[in-house]
């Protein structure tokens, strides 16, 4: 099978590039179409991949400040053509607009890591990310019609829709209205341990960006007094230092190995935002950690309630500071967090995504 990887942009780490590593490794001949590609930015081993950009490579500033050119993707996929390009399968990690790609009658596997965020649940994006009000009316134009052209896009017959999880597959229903298989991204399990002495502080690790909603765990362990440590990095970290009690320690960029211990001998792992799925919560249950997690979206599939962590039911400081208050960390088997992590490994990602591509094929 000549196959191709489509990614909406290669200018951060997240955990749709991380999807895209296993893809690659499943499928290390399928070139990869994306947008742009910020070399200096991303790994070393990025270099070695048959990376294909847009002319949206090339305008100034988009690497830094990709967000800013938000209305030019769907254009710059609708112009990519792979139709005539000898490919057997063509297979998308969308969470933007790269499923609009021309296909012609090519079989489409999308893995849709979600419905575009800032196009089908605009007003709460702009407030996340405090949008002037000017600027929020003028761009309603623009996201109507980039709504139209992504639902259009979702209509194509000869792509068909994967789904990351359950909230997913329901929001390709509502927003598409196509239906979905699900199969869940992949976790390398195997990476960690269950360590056998765990400390007695919380941990975080997650880009410091608006969505991810860290505040509300800053504030809460500032409140609390008790020991929180954050690993990652982004343009939210100045404010929320600013935030932050003596007792909040921000690590910035921790190395793999590094982390591999931190997430081992953390007390809870502690998930705040509403994520489309959230693989860190699945490492933490790998090196058998339990999670404190806001019981919505993705994390309803990631976390067994009572056995591997505990829900707080509204995103707010107080819910969250009673959850950390009633939870015993100490209770909690670190081998049921294991077991239920090894649900998400790599080897069943590879093999159910492998088995979707050639059932699509077949058909096609």
């Amino acid at each position: 099978m000549r196959l191709a990887l489509v990614h909406d942009w290669l200018n951060q780490l997240g955990g749709a590039e991380r999807v895209l590593e296993d893809l690659h490794q499943f499928f290390p001949t399928a070139p990869i179409h994306t947008s742009i590609y910020w070399r200096e930015k991303l790994p070393q081993s990025y270099r070695e991949w048959d990376i294909h950009t847009t002319w949206m490579d090339r305008l100034p500033g988009v690497h830094r400040h990709h967000q800013w050119y938000f209305p030019f993707y769907a254009l710059a996929f609708a112009r990519m053509n792979l139709a005539s390009a000898g490919y057997d399968a063509i297979l998308s990690n969308k969470s933007g607009f790269c499923h609009g790609i021309q296909a012609g009658e090519i079989p489409h596997l999308c893995y849709c890591l979600a419905p575009t965020r800032y196009v089908w649940e605009y007003e709460s994006y702009a407030a996340r990310e405090n949008l002037p009000p000017v600027l929020r009316v003028a761009l309603k134009p623009i996201i109507s019609a980039l709504r139209r052209w992504d639902h259009a896009a979702a209509q194509r017959p000869h792509t068909h829709f994967i789904a990351i999880s359950t909230e997913i597959q329901e929001r390709i229903r509502r927003y598409y209205q196509r239906e979905s298989e699900i199969i869940y991204p992949p976790v390398d399990v195997k990476r960690y341990s269950v360590f056998g002495n765990p400390g007695d502080y919380y941990l975080i690790v997650s880009r410091l960006i608006p969505y991810k909603r860290i505040d509300l765990a800053v504030r809460a362990f500032t409140a609390l007094g008790l020991p929180l440590r954050i690993a990652g990095s982004g343009r939210d970290r100045a404010a929320l230092e600013a935030i932050a009690g003596p007792n909040v320690e921000f690590l910035g960029y921790v190395p793999d190995a590094d982390l591999r211990l931190l997430l081992g001998q953390c007390k809870a792992f502690v998930f705040p935002g509403r994520e489309d799925f959230g693989i860190a919560p699945l490492e933490a249950q790998a090196a058998g950690r339990p999670v404190i997690a806001f019981g919505a979206a993705g994390a309803l599939d990631t976390v067994i309630e009572g056995e591997t962590g505990v829900f707080f039911r509204e995103q707010t400081v107080e819910a969250l500071i009673a959850a950390v208050e009633t939870f015993d960390a100490w209770a909690v088997d670190p081998w049921a967090c294991r077991a239920n992590a090894e649900r998400f490994s790599v080897e069943r990602f590879q093999q159910e995504i492998t088995a979707a591509l050639h059932s699509l094929c077949v058909k096609s």
